[in-house]
């Protein structure tokens, strides 16, 4: 195990911070917070550059384009937005989901936005013009997570329902279900070869989607909220209600560090965790309203 150490901790949100992400460039994070807002932050300063404001009720994820240039963000008030970042203005209201929508992610082309939620349905949305372009209605409850292969042409959703779908979005149809395992996942990840299914249930679940086979990593208390992988491919990110964030040896999945206590005196939950694009920071999100920035050691990157 080695040390982790805290770069340093970033406040203004009034209620939880529900997810974290890193422009491609790596100059500025973007927090997603149920206080309503998202709030953008100078990497290098650490100072607060922008606060969004559009949403009706909590903000439950955000992705970022490929370019970087636009975010989408997913509320209980039942909307996807999208965000114009270099003039910080709101560019389109997606509306179309009967509940709240939980999770969302751009396509790698960015030419499409995926979204899930209560309803049980994944939008696919036109990034350029806004509309909506397909339902996908395939799970029976909740859509918690989704994830695009790397190439765009599958989708993974992980549902409340206890099951995995991989979609081929050429036909918009379920090419595999893996089968269930009695727990439901949080989040989803493609592994950089394409060759495995990261989800974080009650333990982390690594799918072999060759032949379905299932190993679990196990180390956290409870609930694994997100499962990220470094820019190397080499090193898992998972972040859990039992307070931490971990790192793994994906190769043999080994606990490497725990980044534990890191949101002042008052830790909890962590929500969420992200990588950034250069493999050296950490971000995670938590339950005490912060954001806390981590330097990755050396041996993991």
């Amino acid at each position: 195990m080695v040390d982790v150490v805290q770069k340093s901790l970033l406040t203004g949100h009034e209620n939880w911070v529900t997810c974290v992400a890193f422009s491609p460039n790596g100059e500025t994070l973007a927090s997603a917070s149920d206080d309503q807002t998202i709030k953008l932050w100078n990497i290098a300063t650490g100072s607060e550059q922008a606060t969004l404001k559009g949403h009706a009720d909590k903000v439950n994820h955000i992705s970022f384009s490929k370019n970087g240039e636009t975010l989408a963000s997913a509320s209980n008030d039942q909307t996807v937005k999208l965000w114009d970042l270099p003039t910080r203005q709101l560019k389109a209201t997606l509306t179309g989901h009967t509940g709240q929508v939980y999770c969302v992610q751009f396509s790698p082309d960015a030419a499409t936005v995926a979204s899930g939620g209560h309803d049980a349905c994944v939008h696919l949305w036109n990034t350029a013009t806004g509309q909506l372009e397909s339902t996908l209605k395939e799970h029976t409850s909740f859509i918690y997570a989704l994830a695009f292969s790397r190439l765009g042409n599958s989708l993974a959703s992980a549902s409340f329902d206890r099951t995995i779908k991989l979609w081929d979005l050429a036909s918009n149809s379920v090419k595999t279900t893996l089968p269930g395992t009695g727990s439901f996942a949080w989040s989803l990840e493609f592994s950089p070869d394409q060759q495995k299914l990261v989800a974080g249930c009650d333990t982390i679940q690594v799918w072999d989607l060759a032949n379905q086979s299932l190993t679990c990593l196990r180390g956290h208390q409870d609930w694994i909220r997100s499962v990220t992988f470094s820019p190397d491919g080499t090193t898992l990110l998972t972040a859990s209600h039992d307070k931490t964030a971990k790192l793994w040896d994906f190769t043999t999945g080994q606990e490497i560090a725990t980044f534990r206590d890191g949101h002042a005196k008052h830790p909890g939950t962590v929500l969420d965790a992200a990588f950034s694009p250069d493999g050296q920071t950490v971000a995670t999100a938590g339950s005490d309203h912060k954001v806390a920035l981590w330097s990755v050691p050396r041996d993991t990157k």
